[in-house]
């Protein structure tokens, strides 16, 4: 497992420590994690699966894919999960996410013609 922890964090291009904040362990221990020193608890195989939308069993046995596919809705709920927390680095995302809460529709449809014409400007350039 030492090995698929290690890959998992070089695909995610975390640093040790980056890692280890995202699963509330140091990054002392992911080192000791990634060399076999130490095990993963049970705990912390559950936080990184939850938090990086891992396969449990390619994480454990290495056997089928390292990714878990959500669909639209769950990768939503995911999201909105992750930013209320109250560890989540970056203020502004949980702010921005709480502004939008507060929109109605033609505040939407005007958000929506803003979208619509920034992706135009970007075909023509």
């Amino acid at each position: 497992m030492n090995e698929r922890l290690k890959n998992l964090r070089k695909r995610l291009e975390l640093s040790q420590e980056e890692f280890g904040k995202r699963i509330g362990i140091t990054k002392s221990s992911v080192s000791k994690l990634e060399t076999g020193e130490n095990s993963p608890s049970e705990q912390t195989i559950k936080l990184i699966c939850s938090e990086f939308n891992i396969n449990e069993m390619w994480l454990r046995a290495g056997k089928g894919e390292m990714f878990i596919e959500l669909d639209r809705d769950e990768e939503i709920a995911a999201w909105a999960s992750k930013i209320t927390r109250s560890d989540y680095g970056n203020k502004f995302v949980p702010e921005f996410a709480h502004v939008l809460t507060k929109l109605d529709e033609s505040d939407w449809e005007v958000l929506e013609k803003i979208a619509r014409l920034l992706i135009e400007n970007r075909k023509k350039d």
